[in-house]
């Protein structure tokens, strides 16, 4: 099975082309330059460098979340115009078992995927490395560092933390978790040849979707929403206390 996948969810960008478990090409950059400028002229490249075509690829695998809100749209979006064109199924991938898999081959360690979601949040889940598979010990989910630091206390596992929020973590937890460590800088990133990984289960357990069925997986609101939120809340509160005025 040939695999194309892209991973946008937060500052870096990859693509890679996965056949049958075996990395085949990957494009990867950390420019800093906008997401919509750079992923799809990277899957081009890549394609065309390596001899390949868009005709030989099975399914087209996308970090869908969580991760940057303008991230993962400008990745499922990418995913789609190319998956339509040619009727590809997809691979809707989760952004932290995505990250994990790099490090599945430390047997026996947690792996603590982190991503900085802000307010003293990280976005996180759980891993137990099984050499060639992981095992889920948590949901993807938004967390306060302070809740996964209590949490972590319970796994007595040696701990390694991956993703873009890995340091944030590590320095805010280590005191307390001694046994947590950084991946090495060259495992710690996101990358697409992990959501390829992450594309191979959801293949075996015939979770692959339509183009049109592909949507983003946020797990929290966006700022914008939040604040939208608390204006309505706001002018309900104060319609609700000039009623009880006008009653009086």
């Amino acid at each position: 099975m040939n695999i194309l996948a892209l991973e946008s969810s937060a500052t870096s960008c990859s693509a890679a082309l996965v056949r049958d478990g075996v990395l085949a090409a990957q494009n990867y950059q950390n420019s800093g330059l906008t997401h919509s400028r750079t992923l799809l002229p990277m899957v081009e490249d890549m394609l065309r460098n390596s001899g390949n075509s868009l005709n030989e690829v099975d399914v087209i695998a996308v970090a869908a979340g969580p991760g940057s809100f303008t991230g993962l749209r400008i990745g499922v979006a990418t995913a789609k115009g190319l998956a339509w064109g040619k009727g590809k199924a997809c691979a809707p991938c989760s952004t932290l078992e995505s990250m994990a898999w790099p490090l599945a081959h430390m047997e026996g360690k947690l792996i603590v995927c982190a991503m900085d979601a802000r307010r003293k949040q990280v976005y996180n889940a759980l891993f137990l490395a099984r050499g060639d598979k992981l095992e889920r010990l948590a949901p993807d989910r938004a967390v306060s560092l302070e809740k996964l630091g209590e949490e972590l206390k319970n796994f007595h596992f040696p701990k390694i933390v991956v993703g873009d929020g890995a340091l944030l973590c590590y320095n805010t937890l280590r005191e307390r978790i001694p046994d947590l460590e950084p991946a090495p800088p060259h495992l710690r990133m996101q990358s697409a040849w992990g959501v390829a990984m992450a594309a191979q289960r959801l293949a075996r357990e015939g979770r692959l979707v339509e183009g049109g069925a592909l949507v983003p997986v946020y797990h929290r609101l966006s700022q914008a929403e939040r604040e939208r939120l608390e204006r309505e809340r706001n002018f309900t509160s104060k319609s609700n206390d000039k009623g009880d005025h006008h009653n009086v």
